[in-house]
């Protein structure tokens, strides 16, 4: 490289980063309360800082500068003079190295000391003092990069709403322990691209991976200090660079590209789950990191008045002020990147009620909602919410503007609840399946705004489900208290694994059933990785600590008999919500419509077949229903489906309903391996616990 230049030329205020144009590198990062801002470069291994120039111009609160000859791979990192007054929100600390806020690769890592922190750790009002050590040999670097890549005719799969299927899954924790696949490549982004993962996800039949978060996260102190690490990745240090753990080597930030380049080719979308809520400098007490350092007051929401503490709606200790026009902006130009850079298809917001607040409430049409909505790149990708917080009026289940999904925990408390025998769930039950119109049908939203799941990474695992009643988080090290401590879960009769064969048989008649309603309800369906071959987590209900066997999906387990067995059911299931229509309808039935004459759209039905009453709805004691939907397709055929659940511990006839139909028996949870087959009369039995599958079809007239 060619000698460092003592000066820097003024560059641009756009765009915001580190911008290689081929003869040189613009950088520009924002700071409303800066004074000064100094490019701090760095030798080739991170460690010697070789130069430190400052930004030379500064416009609308943009400090800028270029450097010429420099070139992708230099190293660098910032340094923010400003006040340092607390009270009134400002941490300004030139002292500490600071990560760009827009860093598209790191180099190293955090490495813990108490020269991270802008204050003197330990000493009295520690966070109003002044620490003037210097924190370049703890922290990673940023990187510049070349964001060239030979994409060839990659597109989108775009699978429609309706035929979505979501596979919800960690990149470390999915093939790290897959034996065929180099043991230096598992865990990484390379292992995601292997050809014997895409056929699983093949073989199962799901639409779509979601990943765990991605972009470049913290390993906090607090998890260290006992020797456990940050498995799920919820406390993010770079919006815009990929977890370098999920690098093969840290030049290698294109397998991401070529991992979803092949997804892409097998028609499989790529989700990613995003943290935009909060970072990981935690609160006021927390390290100087980036934000907190070129701009805290912007950067954060603070509480009126008392400036000093950061609003904590988000439970990690600080929430990030998406309000202000420059931090919506870096949430933007971030989400652009991924779809832009990476060609991702989705992403899925953690906390999402937060990007919705203004000031103390949450708005449907808040800021961030709006610019997203309009946005000629994201409005065309699959936006889902996670859409709760922990801050004042922060469940917000329906609420959210068109255009985006939300996760329906409604949809998993009732599943759980119905076939674990709970009393009184006629109701609930029927209204979940229908895609919780109660919560989802406005402002002509559809069905697939309702993200139907059983388990997610933040609880038990489905098998787990049926296997344990009490969460066993001992080795998170803090005494089995953390984790949900109600789960909606029963382990039949033993707690954990067992040899019983009456028990084993009863939670896979769950297990089974369970599964053939997530995929006959209306909306979304999402499926946790390895819960389609019975991964366990040993009844650990929060794993978010656990980078180990207890997180890792078994791979060994996976190819036992009894795990491919439900894969093969779970592709079945997918097979036939694919090929009935009324399995995922894409509008919200009422029973307003008849598709033939004297054929409603939906209808409910006791176990005799007669039309549900006030009275039937409301017995407690009641564990049987029956679901009719008709669906009318464009060539004037209507294909018709009837779904018997059975949560009752004894098997129960049904007594099909009227009018009658040349019904055929499309699945029985009870009898897995059966085929399809002539319903041969006017009476089904279902057997306990169970669901039983019909259809008909009328063809056109």
């Amino acid at each position: 490289m060619p000698p460092i230049p003592t000066r820097l030329a003024p560059g641009r205020p756009d765009p915001l980063g580190a911008t290689w144009d081929g003869l040189g590198v613009n950088f520009a990062v924002f700071s409303a309360n800066a004074e000064r801002i100094e490019l701090c470069l760095f030798d080739a291994a991170g460690r010697r800082e070789i130069a430190r120039l400052p930004l030379p111009e500064c416009t609308d609160e943009v400090w800028h500068g270029y450097l010429p000859e420099a070139r992708p791979g230099q190293q660098y990192g910032y340094r923010a003079y400003g006040p340092y007054e607390p009270r009134r929100g400002h941490r300004f600390n030139p002292h500490k190295l600071l990560l760009d806020p827009y860093a598209k690769q790191l180099a190293g890592e955090v490495r813990w000391s108490d020269v991270l922190f802008g204050y003197r750790v330990g000493a009295a009002r520690a966070d109003l003092s002044f620490d003037r050590r210097d924190s370049a040999l703890a922290m990673p670097k940023a990187v510049v990069v070349d964001d060239s890549f030979a994409w060839g005719d990659d597109r989108s799969p775009c699978v429609p709403w309706d035929r979505t299927v979501i596979y919800e899954a960690h990149v470390r924790g999915l093939t790290m322990r897959r034996e065929e696949i180099p043991a230096r490549e598992r865990g990484t982004f390379s292992a995601l691209a292997d050809p014997r993962v895409i056929d699983h996800l093949l073989r199962t039949g799901v639409t779509a991976i979601e990943l765990l978060p991605i972009h470049a996260f913290l390993q906090d102190r607090f998890m260290v200090s006992k020797g456990l690490r940050n498995y799920w990745g919820y406390s993010t240090l770079g919006f815009f660079a990929p977890e370098p753990r999920y690098l093969v080597e840290p030049w290698m930030r294109n397998e991401l590209k070529v991992a979803v380049r092949r997804l892409h080719a097998a028609g499989i979308e790529v989700i990613l789950d995003v943290v935009y809520n909060h970072t990981c400098e935690g609160s006021e007490m927390g390290p100087t990191l980036s934000w907190r350092g070129f701009d805290n007051a912007s950067y954060y929401r603070l509480v009126p008045g008392e400036e000093r503490y950061h609003i904590n709606d988000t439970g990690t200790g600080n929430t990030v002020n998406i309000n202000h026009p420059r931090v919506l902006q870096m949430v933007m130009d971030s989400l652009r990147y991924w779809v832009e850079q990476y060609h991702v298809d989705g992403f899925r917001f953690d906390l999402g009620t937060i990007l919705g607040r203004e000031g103390p409430g949450f708005d449907p049409g808040s800021g961030f909602f709006d610019a997203v909505r309009q946005d000629p790149v994201l409005s065309r990708v699959k936006l889902i919410s996670e859409p709760w917080d922990i801050g004042p009026g922060g469940y917000q289940v329906g609420n959210h503007p068109p255009g985006f999904a939300e996760w329906n925990d409604k949809y998993r408390d009732a599943i759980r609840r119905f076939w674990k025998g709970d009393a009184g769930m006629r109701a609930e039950i029927a209204a979940r399946l229908t895609g919780s119109a109660e919560l989802f049908d406005r402002r002509r939203r559809r069905p697939w705004a309702s993200v139907n799941y059983i388990s997610s990474h933040d609880g038990y695992t489905l098998y787990d489900l049926t296997a344990y009643e009490q969460r066993h988080n001992e080795a998170n090290g803090e005494d089995n208290r953390d984790g949900h401590a109600d789960n909606q879960s029963c382990n039949w009769g033993e707690e954990g694994e067992t040899e019983d064969p009456e028990i084993n048989a009863t939670r896979q008649s769950v297990t089974r059933a369970m599964l053939a309603t997530l995929f006959a309800s209306a909306g979304t369906p999402m499926l946790q990785a390895g819960d389609e071959v019975m991964r366990t987590q040993g009844g650990n209900n929060n794993a978010y600590c656990q980078d180990n066997e207890i997180s890792w999906l078994d791979w060994q387990r996976a190819a036992t008999p009894e795990a491919q067995q439900l894969q093969g059911f779970v592709a079945r299931l997918i097979e036939l919500r694919q090929s009935l229509p009324p399995l995922r309808p894409a509008v919200f039935l009422h029973g307003g419509q008849e598709p033939a004459p004297g054929l409603s759209d939906i209808a409910w039905f006791d176990q005799h077949g007669q039309p549900m009453t006030p009275e039937a709805w409301g017995e407690p004691e009641a564990r049987t229903l029956a679901l009719r939907r008709a669906v009318a397709a464009p060539d004037g055929r209507v294909d018709i489906t009837l779904l018997l659940l059975n949560a009752d511990s004894a098997a129960q006839p049904f007594s099909l309903p009227t009018p009658e139909y040349a019904w055929h028996i499309e699945l029985d949870t009870a009898a897995p391996d059966s085929g399809i087959e002539p319903a041969g009369g006017p009476v089904v039995t279902v057997e306990a616990r169970s669901v039983v599958l019909l259809a008909a079809r009328l063809e056109a007239p």
